[in-house]
């Protein structure tokens, strides 16, 4: 939690009228020792935008809110938010900015009302402004009934809406979010995205790290880190029409067998099965993915006919389909992606390991 920062500190903050870039970092590097945990950075992100920030663990994401919050320095570039350069004006930006942790970070042994009224009075809200802000959230968070309730006796939804309720009881003008729907159900996670959405028609800029891929394709934009470095940035649907890569489904008998095969295959990028089918990423380095699928899925039930029964591979479909999120996240991860710098795209090395197929492969069943 951040701690009380007066009013006169923001004096000499820049109106929000003027800023329409929220967060701009050029360069922005961080360095542990000889790790590079967040590597030449650059991010621009606009006022009253959803930015979706998505990576593995590790890759840096972390460490990037940090240096965007003020509460650690860059080793390198520029870092500005709000119209301040952090992490010197760290102190005019601390009461116009939110945010939200993963682990349900308030007051067990506090009520809901006291938890919002001691955070209010953290960020400077007095008496009666306090009092009527705090009344305002009950009501916008569906947090009246639940007043008096204590917050460690709450689900995990009303913690939520508890949780976001105080990170804005201030308004602040920029939202940081850190997986905030982790082990909350779809329901909850359904109508805190509508809040969300609230809160950016109302001119907040929300940056939220998730996990979730459906999440993410709520989002205006997003980003893609890897090794701290940032893969791909975009529009969710543009990042998918422009996808270097062809999604197939495959079905019918032995898909485990099958999907071996195809992952011994330079051009496949990643098999994972998804119920009784099987989801295929072929690159875009094959003229015509669709046939090369076709004559790779023939050659296994050949093979497959000439130690079985035929009738166990008689009937299969290979159908196209609308690539997902999840398909440009593997695409834009790991390994295999080379990222070329000042490129919107990921590039897909023409030869991936062996090692490196399987283990995307494997990963995405999980």
């Amino acid at each position: 939690m951040m701690g009380a920062v007066s009013a006169s500190d923001t004096a000499d903050a820049v109106p929000k009228t003027i800023i329409d870039t929220v967060i701009d970092t050029q360069g922005m590097t961080r360095r542990f020792g000889a790790f590079t945990a967040v590597d030449n950075l650059n991010l621009h992100i606009r006022r009253g935008e959803i930015f979706g920030f998505l990576g593995p663990n590790g890759c840096g994401k972390s460490t990037t809110i940090r240096m965007l919050t003020g509460l650690l320095s860059p080793s390198e570039g520029s870092v500005q938010v709000l119209g301040q350069s952090l992490p010197q004006g760290g102190e005019r930006v601390r009461t116009r900015i939110g945010y939200m942790t993963q682990k349900f970070s308030l007051y067990d042994d506090l009520t809901v009302a006291e938890n919002l009224h001691f955070i209010g009075e953290v960020y400077g809200l007095r008496g009666a402004v306090r009092k009527a802000r705090v009344a305002e959230l009950c009501r916008q968070y569906e947090l009246e009934e639940l007043q008096r309730r204590l917050a460690g006796s709450l689900s995990g939804g009303q913690k939520q809406r508890l949780a976001l309720a105080a990170a804005v009881i201030h308004q602040p003008e920029l939202l940081f979010l850190d997986e905030p729907t982790a082990a909350v159900d779809p329901q909850n996670r359904r109508e805190f995205w509508e809040q969300l959405f609230d809160l950016s028609a109302a001119g907040t800029t929300i940056l939220v790290a998730t996990h979730y891929m459906d999440e993410a394709e709520r989002c205006h934009r997003i980003g893609i880190m890897q090794d701290g470095r940032m893969r791909l940035t975009g529009a969710p649907a543009q990042l998918m029409s422009e996808m270097g890569g062809a999604v197939f489904e495959v079905d019918g008998a032995h898909l485990r067998q099958l999907k071996q095969h195809l992952l011994g295959l330079t051009s496949v990028i990643s098999a994972a099965q998804l119920g009784a089918r099987l989801r295929v990423l072929v690159s875009h380095t094959e003229a015509d993915p669709l046939t090369f699928l076709q004559q790779q899925v023939r050659q296994f039930d050949t093979q497959l006919d000439a130690k079985s029964a035929p009738a166990d591979s008689a009937v299969r479909t290979i159908q196209p389909v609308r690539p997902s999120l999840e398909d440009v996240f593997v695409l834009a991860t790991g390994p295999q992606a080379m990222y070329s710098a000042g490129s919107r795209e990921a590039i897909i090395s023409d030869t991936p390991s062996d090692n490196t197929k399987r283990d995307r492969g494997d990963n995405s069943d999980a």
